[in-house]
C-alpha cells in the first residue's frame, strides 16, 4: 500500500457536486505586497476539468480536488466564469489579478490554450489590472508557454506560482504525495525568468509526519534553497490545516496530526525576512484558531494570525514582535518533544 493508494481511496469515495459551469468555484478581494506595492486582489478560482494529478490521487492534504466540475466546461465557460469574477471589480480602480484552477493554468486539458490565450488578453486589455498571477504545476512549464504569456501580457508583470511546498524531495514524496522533484521546480522558474516573467512559491508548513521542530528545520531550509538558487522573488507560507475528504483529515480524526503553531510561521518569517530582506514573504493563516487550523492558546491565536496578515502586508518584521503569550512556553517544550511522536500531537 502506497501512500498515494491511500490518497486516491479517499478521493474514490467522493465525487465534485453538480454546480454551474459558467461561474468560478469563488472569487474574492484581498490585499497583496507585490514587489513593494500594495494593492486590491483579485482571486479567482476558475472551475475546470480538475488537477490531473488530484484525479491520480493527490496531495495529502489539498481538498480542492472537490472543487474541479462534474462535467468537463466549454472556452465558453471558462470565459463566462472571468466575467462573472471581474464584474466584482466594477467599483475598483486598480487590482491585481490572482488565477487559480486548483490544478494548473497551463495544462490544456483544464483550460485549452485558446481560453488561456484570450483569458490573458481580456486583462491585459482591462485597464485596472496591474498585475497578473497564475499557478501551474512545474512540470507544465516551458519557455515557449512562458514566451507566449510574457508576449500577450506585454508591460504588464506577470508571474507564475508554484505549489513547491518544500525543497526536499523525501518530505514532498513521502509526507504530501506531490509528484514532481525540487529540479523540476527549478528548470520551470528558470524558464519562466528567460521569458521575463516572475516566479511565487508556495510553501506548506508541517504536513504530515513532521515533528514542529523538523517543519520549521524543513522551512527554513527550503526559502534558503530558493534564495541560494535565485528562482522566486516571492515566497507564500501555507500553515497546514485540515481540509475535508483528505489524508490529512483521516490522521487528524485518529489524532495522529495537529495543525502547526503559528509561533512556529513567526519563527520562520523573522528568519526569512531578516536573512533575505529582498525577499517578499507572506503567509495568511487559514483557519486560525480553530481545531482543524493552525493555532496557539484560545487567548492568542486570533492576535497572532492578525498579526502574520499584517507582517505579509508592511513587510516590516518589527510587527512580528507586536504579541506575546505565556503558551510560547508551551510550544518550546513542544518543540523539544515531539521528534518522539513524528508529529502526532503531544498537546491539543
Amino acid at each position: 500500500m502506497t501512500l498515494n493508494s491511500e490518497v486516491l481511496n479517499i478521493r474514490k469515495l467522493h465525487r465534485p457536486k453538480k454546480e454551474p459551469l459558467d461561474k468560478p468555484a469563488a472569487s474574492w478581494f484581498g490585499k497583496d505586497n507585490i514587489r513593494g506595492d500594495i494593492i486590491d486582489t483579485l482571486t479567482i478560482i476558475f472551475r475546470t476539468s480538475g488537477c490531473y494529478w488530484g484525479k491520480q490521487g493527490g496531495c495529502t492534504m489539498c481538498g480542492y480536488v472537490y472543487d474541479s466540475a462534474f462535467e468537463i466546461p466549454t472556452d465558453e465557460d471558462i470565459l463566462k466564469q472571468l466575467d462573472f469574477a471581474m464584474s466584482r471589480a466594477d467599483k475598483k480602480e486598480r487590482i491585481m489579478v490572482k488565477i487559480f484552477t486548483s490544478g494548473s493554468f497551463l495544462d490544456k486539458s483544464e483550460i485549452s490554450e485558446y481560453a488561456r490565450n484570450e483569458i490573458l488578453n481580456r486583462l491585459y486589455e482591462n485597464e485596472k489590472v496591474s498585475y497578473v498571477l497564475a499557478e501551474t504545476r512545474p512540470e507544465f512549464v516551458t519557455y515557449e508557454k512562458a514566451l507566449k504569456c510574457a508576449e500577450i501580457m506585454k508591460d504588464k508583470p506577470f508571474e507564475f506560482a508554484y505549489g513547491l511546498e518544500t525543497s526536499n524531495d523525501f518530505v514532498r514524496k513521502n509526507s504530501i504525495n506531490k509528484g514532481f522533484s525540487f529540479e523540476v521546480f527549478k528548470r520551470a522558474c528558470k524558464c519562466a525568468k528567460k521569458a521575463g516573467l516572475y516566479n511565487k512559491a508556495y510553501l506548506l508548513l508541517k504536513p504530515p509526519f513532521l515533528s514542529e521542530r523538523e517543519a520549521i528545520e524543513d522551512m527554513k531550509k527550503t526559502i534558503d534553497d530558493i534564495c541560494e538558487h535565485n528562482l522566486a522573488e516571492t515566497v507564500s507560507m501555507n500553515l497546514c490545516n485540515v481540509q475535508n475528504k483528505t489524508f490529512v483529515e483521516k490522521m487528524w480524526e485518529r489524532n495522529e496530526f495537529r495543525p502547526p503553531w503559528l509561533w512556529s510561521a513567526v519563527e520562520i518569517l523573522k528568519y526569512a525576512k531578516q536573512k533575505y530582506p529582498d525577499l517578499y514573504i507572506m503567509s495568511d493563516p487559514v483557519g486560525a484558531g480553530a481545531k482543524r487550523g493552525p493555532r496557539n492558546c484560545k487567548e492568542c491565536s486570533f492576535d497572532v494570525a492578525d498579526m502574520i496578515r499584517d507582517f505579509s502586508i508592511t513587510q516590516d518584521v518589527k510587527v512580528l514582535d507586536r504579541v506575546n503569550c505565556d503558551c510560547k512556553k508551551t510550544w518550546e517544550v513542544v518543540k523539544s518533544l515531539d521528534d518522539f511522536t513524528f508529529g502526532s500531537p503531544i498537546i491539543d
